[in-house]
């Protein structure tokens, strides 16, 4: 049985290119970089290539790109350092009810330590409301945090429109874009951004790799302590290859390549939609299909199945699907991404999957999973 692989908004795998860019590091540039001799030249030299790769695919100035190991040392980082570093300006926060565990956790345990936290609601579309943030916003706010695109629904904040209200506003704006790096055209600049998180494993490069952006001017220590890489503001020797192979897959992920997947994303999505109802299958999109949304995430309401019966049944035929978020997947809890955009009450919490394509996805792999939800479908229901 070949098994096909849909769950690329939990990771995906390395391209062959990335993976032999890995390779050639691990074997030729394992130097540290803050030496001095010719292994210490090289590493620093492949490390600062690297950071400019990166930083260009966001328009940000080189010094602004700080390596980390992932999204959420990205996240922690932006979040706790700003609370602690400007907790006299004021100890609000807002972000939003569908943020990643990696921003709420790190939130609910600020409001231990004496901050008030407003959590955004969204609208069925899983999208904030401006005129909700507008509402929020006060003289004690000194941090709005809103990821740039969800990972379980797809949907795609109003980043630029956030941007432009913040810029005269004393609050730094922050923005997980994990899922969005690498899909969705990305300009710290345009939209006044002030920092930003990624990680690379999300768009086929390696796992424990990231960086933050942090715009030049903001200020605070070190979240990890002990030496001074990355100008003191990142503690910790410099993960060269895995640097060299994350700067690899954004090089492949050019503006037009970004435009191509969505596009053949947002084309898999109808493909499944429009022949899980011909076939006869009561579904629905949590969320919206709307090609301007992260296209390779689909959640799917399938009326009557709960979530562990169909994901379950498969992965016994070989299909790699999920039931959320991958951070949250051993959580007997309900979505909390659904539960904010339909209620606690609404049976989608309890029977949706989420199915997310990568670049190694094909026409006939989506065709097959549709053949094989509709048999599972008409069988569960004879049952």
């Amino acid at each position: 049985m070949s098994e096909i692989y849909l769950d690329n908004a939990a990771t995906t795998p390395m391209l062959p290119e990335v993976r032999q860019t890995l390779l050639d590091n691990l074997k030729n540039n394992w130097g540290n970089a803050s030496t001095g001799y010719s292994y210490g030249r090289e590493a620093k030299r492949v490390l600062e290539d690297s950071r400019h790769v990166i930083a260009q695919s966001i328009n940000a100035l080189d010094s602004e790109i700080v390596f980390t190991s992932g999204g959420s040392e990205s996240d922690n980082t932006a979040i706790l350092q700003t609370a602690l570093a400007r907790q006299n300006e004021g100890k609000h926060i807002i972000t939003t009810a569908i943020e990643h565990e990696a921003v709420l956790r790190t939130c609910q345990y600020l409001e231990k330590l004496g901050f008030k936290i407003t959590y955004l609601p969204v609208d069925e579309n899983g999208v904030i409301s401006m005129d909700d943030l507008k509402a929020a916003l006060d003289d004690e706010t000194i941090l709005v945090s809103v990821m740039m695109g969800n990972n379980e629904v797809g949907s795609v904040m109003p980043i630029h429109e956030i941007g432009e209200l913040l810029k005269d506003h004393q609050a730094w704006f922050h923005t997980d874009a994990v899922q969005a790096y690498g899909l969705l055209d990305i300009d710290v600049k345009r939209d006044h951004i002030d920092m930003l998180s990624t990680s690379a494993h999300k768009l086929n490069g390696p796992k424990m790799m990231g960086f933050l952006y942090r715009r030049e001017g903001i200020s605070f220590p070190s979240f990890v302590k002990g030496g001074d890489q990355e100008t003191k503001r990142r503690a910790g020797t410099e993960n060269g290859p895995g640097i060299a192979a994350f700067a690899k897959a954004v090089s492949i992920v050019t503006p037009e390549e970004k435009h191509r997947r969505q596009a053949k994303y947002n084309g898999f999505k109808h493909q499944i939609v429009d022949g899980l109802k011909a076939n006869g299958i009561d579904v629905e999109v949590n969320g919206t299909i709307a090609e301007d949304n992260l296209n390779h995430v689909l959640n799917l309401w399938i009326k009557g199945i709960p979530t562990e019966i169909m994901q379950a049944n498969l992965d016994l035929d070989g299909f790699a699907v999920s039931g959320g978020s991958a951070c949250t997947a051993g959580n007997v809890e309900p979505s909390h991404v659904l539960t904010a955009m339909y209620g606690s009450d609404s049976p989608r919490i309890r029977e949706s999957i989420r199915i997310s394509f990568g670049v190694m996805n094909t026409t006939e792999q989506i065709e097959n999973l549709v053949a094989d939800i509709t048999k599972l479908v008409k069988r569960i229901q004879k049952e």
